[in-house]
This record gives C-alpha cells, structure tokens and sequence, in this order.
C-alpha cells in the first residue's frame, strides 16, 4: 500500500444515505407505535447525520480529479465500517441482542446474504424486518451501481473477462476511461441506475400485492428480490404463493444478464439478449436442473405412472423451476412446491445441486454473487476448445476474433479467479473447522457466505443450520467472508499491489 491513498467523498456519502434511511424506519416505528424502535431509529439519523457532516466539514476539499481506486478503497473501507453504523438503531431496538449480533445481521444484509440469526425469532417488530429488508436494497443499489462506476474501470468483478472479449480500441477506450474523474462516473450511474431500481421495485411490490401477498411481507420480497438478498419477515411462506412466485420469477431474470437494464456501450441488434453467453447458460441450467429433477422420480417409478395427476406434476416442475433461478441468482428464496420436488425427485436434500448453482452465481454487474456465469462460460468454451484440439491438433477455432480472446484471455483470468475462490473457501472452511462446526457445516456455511446465498444453510444439508447456533467466532469468520465474496478476491490483491497505487 502507498504512503499516501487520495482521500474520496465516497465513503462519506455512503454514511450520509445510511443516516438518511433509518428515518423510514423511524416513521414506520412511529405509525406502527412501535415506540422504542422508532426513538431509537430516529436517534441514529440525527446522531449519524452529524456525524457525517462534522467529518465532511473536517475533511474540506477534495481533489475532484482522483483515481477511481481511491473509491474502491472506500467501498472495501464501507463494508467493514458502515455496518457498525447501521447495526447501532438495531442493537437499541431490542433488548438481550448484542451489538456483535446486530452487526453480523446487517453485514449480511449490507452484502446482500440474507444470512439472518433472527429466523426463529418470534415477535419480533415489523420495523425491524424492514430495515433488514432496506439495507439489503440498498447494498443491491450500491453493488448494481460499483460494479459499473468502479469494477468496470478496473477491470474487476467479471469485468476483466468482458475487457478479453472485447476489440483492442475498446480496451485503450476503458483504459482512458480508467483515467477519468470517478466522481463523475458515480454520479452518472447513480442517476441512471436507481430510477430503474427503484421503479422496478414499486412495480414488483404491487404486482405481488396484486397476486395476493400482504402489502408489507410484498415490500420485503420485492426488496429483496431485486436485491437477490432474499431476506424475508419470518414465518412460512415468504414468497407467498405460486402466483407470486410467478411474478418474483419473471424479476430474478435482471440478475442473469446486465445486458436486461443496460446496453453495455454496444449497439443492440434484434435477438441481442438471447446472444448474451450468460443468458444462454442460465437458460440451459434452468432448463436441465428441473428437468433431471422432474425425470428422476419419472423413469424410476414409470410403472406408477398414473399415481400421480397432471396438476401434481406441474407443480413439482414449477417448484424446481423457481428454486433453480434463485439459487443461480444467490437469491435463495425456496418455491412453496419444492418440498414436493424434493419427495418427487427422491432426492430429499439436493445440497450439492443448490450449493453448485449458487457457486455458478448470476450475472457480471448485477446484484447476483457467486463465481458469475461469464467466468463459467469462458471455461467451458475453452475446455470444448482444448477437447478439440486433442482430436485435431491442427485445427483452428472459428466463431471470430471475440470468441477466440473470451476462450484465450478470457478462460485465462476466469481460471485464476476461480482458483483464488477455491483457496479462498479452503482458507475459511478450515478456519471455520477449527472455532467449531464439522467439516460439512463448515463447507456449507462457507459456500453460502462466499456466494452470498445466506438461505443455502437452511436447505443444503440433513439438517438445517441456523446461524444464531454458532459461536461469535464462527459468525466473525463468516462475516469477513460475506465481505470477501461480495467485493470478490481480485480486488482486495488489487489494494495491496503497488502497481495499482502507483500514479
């Protein structure tokens, strides 16, 4: 790290937007007469709000033209400080909650986990079900808009895969781009971004009122939803029914693809979406999961063929249809009919079918975690490549000069980041192992933090796991891994390489 790091207003506005949240909480508390949350919500914003501008002031000028590693720094400085922050109204809130406990909780929503340690918790407030369920919004919104404004830049979060599949003056252009004012480049996206999130959400939220759902259990879903933080209110059935599940399903899709909300500065042709490599893998998983789901319980009692009738059997395929989508999203919302998947299929707890979809992961520059499909397609094409070859040496891969550097370049930083995933799980699982839990509750608490898919512990296993069972060691590991999985491996080597820094 260099001896002087540019100083950037990013963090500053992060801590200004949580101040300035927990006053929904607080007017909700109010409404609500939930009293004492919403006292304690409101002091927080004010105390928060102070703060904030006391330090701004203390700060004073800032050079407008800076790097945007500096907001990288500050994003990484944010994920480890600010949920303190907003973890302080919550700890207030309720009495016996440790403040170590608050701050697990909103460092899995902030990171977009869902990892609750309030699952069997019972009566607890409303007005703290929906700040979980906002501060999981708003880390989506701030991951959706750093993923353009300071990932893209950089070459990181998946974006070094799209620069290798991309011509040579599109390379020289992000490398100028990277060279620009990120104040600039923050605000633009911003702007561009959070109408669209937000209006997604409030169309979400009434659809899924209009389907059946209470109004405040559909604002949970709806945030967290568009998220893929799949935080809920508690009790069964959050995500209502099939209809609802209808409607959450046809929302899942904006994190397969970031090609559904933006044009990726490329002009879009007819049938531009369907050519999307993410979109195409995602298909083929949502397709083959439910189908091999489906057909296992199909050819193995094909004798009782007639047992069980046409509605049944649509609704097992829908329950795995549903399901699959979420986990690939890291959602980790569970359909209402996959219980009846699971006893169709024989398979009473597919672990490895969800762990495995969560590790694939969603789309590059969306809410989604995971290794992301990019990565995952740029591996497969170079392994189809390679087999290939073994049979014509000789040959030559067509496709164009794009799909030749996706399957060079490309597989090339896929394999190193996926590497840098499989020592980081290994690293964490052992550390786990060692405060604790065995090796398969390591594994699964592991996959589900790294991938940001905080539900997998409740389905992966024999057994579920519930996170307000482990010791304050164990959810300290995982909440640094939260922290790890969501800013991605490459970016915290990048932070401690000096070429980074280096002007």
């Amino acid at each position: 790290m260099p001896g002087r790091i540019e100083r950037s207003p990013f963090f500053l506005v992060l801590m200004a937007i949580g101040s300035a949240a927990m006053l929904v909480p607080a007017v909700h508390g109010y409404q609500s007469r939930e009293l004492e949350v919403a006292r304690a919500f409101f002091y927080g914003a004010v105390l928060f709000g102070v703060l904030t501008l006391l330090v701004g002031l203390a700060v004073g000028r800032q050079n407008r033209d800076r790097p945007v590693r500096s907001d990288l720094l500050a994003l990484t400085c944010g994920l480890l400080v600010l949920p303190l922050m907003l973890a302080l109204p919550f700890h207030q809130s309720l009495e016996g909650i440790p403040l170590r406990d608050a701050w697990f909780e909103m460092v899995s929503c902030l990171t977009t986990t869902g990892a609750s340690l309030f699952l069997r918790v019972e009566g607890l407030p409303d007005t703290l079900h929906l700040w979980r369920a906002m501060v999981g919004w708003l880390g989506g919104l701030l991951f959706w808009v750093a993923a353009l404004a300071i990932f893209a830049p950089l070459n990181l979060g998946g974006f070094e895969v799209v620069v290798a599949e991309q011509s040579r003056a599109n390379r020289k252009s992000l490398s100028e781009t990277r060279m620009r004012d990120s104040t600039h480049r923050l605000t633009r996206y911003t702007a561009r971004l959070t109408p669209i999130y937000a209006g997604l959400t409030v169309v979400l939220w009434i659809l899924l009122v209009l389907s059946g759902m209470e109004p405040f259990r559909a604002s949970i879903a709806a945030m967290s939803t568009l998220s893929t933080s799949g935080i809920t209110a508690g009790g069964d059935g959050a995500t209502g029914g099939v209809l609802s599940e209808l409607v959450i399903f046809a929302f899942l899709l904006f994190a397969v693809s970031r090609l559904t909300f933006s044009s990726d500065n490329t002009r879009r042709a007819p049938g531009y979406l369907w050519r999307d490599p993410e979109v195409r893998l995602a298909a083929t998983l949502i397709v083959l999961v439910p189908a091999f789901l489906f057909l296992r319980h199909f050819f193995a009692a094909f004798e009782y063929a007639g047992a069980e009738d046409l509605g049944q059997s649509l609704r097992v395929l829908w329950g795995g249809l549903f399901t699959t989508l979420s986990f690939l999203t890291t959602t980790g919302f569970e359909s209402v009919a996959f219980a009846d998947a699971r006893i169709w299929s024989g398979l009473t707890t597919p672990g490895l079918i969800l762990m495995g979809l969560a590790l694939i992961g969603g789309g590059v520059a969306t809410t989604a975690g995971g290794v992301k499909l990019l990565r995952i397609y740029a591996l497969y094409r170079h392994g189809i490549r390679e087999m290939e070859r073994l049979i014509h040496p000789s040959s030559v891969g067509g496709s164009g000069s794009a799909a030749r550097r996706l399957r060079r370049e490309g597989a090339f930083v896929a394999w190193i980041f996926f590497m840098l995933f499989a020592m980081s799980a290994t690293i964490i699982m052992a550390a786990i192992t060692l405060v604790g839990p065995g090796f398969e509750t390591a594994m699964i608490l592991t996959i589900a933090a790294l991938s940001t898919t905080g539900p997998l512990a409740q389905v992966a296993g024999e057994a579920p796991i519930f996170y307000d069972t482990l010791t304050d060691g164990t959810r300290v590991i995982l909440a640094l891994a939260m922290v790890l999985g969501r800013l991605e491996t490459l970016a915290f080597i990048a932070l401690f390489d000096a070429g980074f820094w280096r002007e």
